[in-house]
């Protein structure tokens, strides 16, 4: 009885003391969010001061007000090109008609 009894405890005790397999956990005992949920307060890495802010806004607005004022310039150059063009061409053409009445009024001579 007394052997019974020892191997009852040693079997206990090796089955208590063994190593077991952590339980596995399913995807309904742990649900993480889609979206980051870590708080940024004023002082950490992400943070932007009221000033920097302040100062990113007024440069955004310099740069679009930068853009406009590009843009007008190129339709004022491309204006002044049309311009440009439209005035060598009636040239071109004031020469061409010159040139033609020229040997027309020399062969009737």
């Amino acid at each position: 009885m007394k052997r019974l009894f020892i191997i009852l405890f040693s079997a206990l005790l090796l089955h208590a003391c063994s190593k077991r397999l952590p339980a596995t956990e399913t995807n309904e005992t742990i649900s993480q969010p889609h979206y980051d949920t870590m708080a940024v307060d004023s002082f950490s890495n992400g943070a932007v001061s009221v000033d920097v802010a302040r100062q990113i806004r007024m440069s955004s607005q310099k740069y679009k007000d930068s853009v406009k004022q590009a843009l007008k310039v190129q339709q004022e150059e491309k204006r002044i090109k049309d311009e440009v063009d439209k005035e060598n061409k009636k040239k071109t053409e004031e020469e061409k008609n010159k040139n033609t009445e020229k040997p027309l009024k020399e062969s009737n001579q």
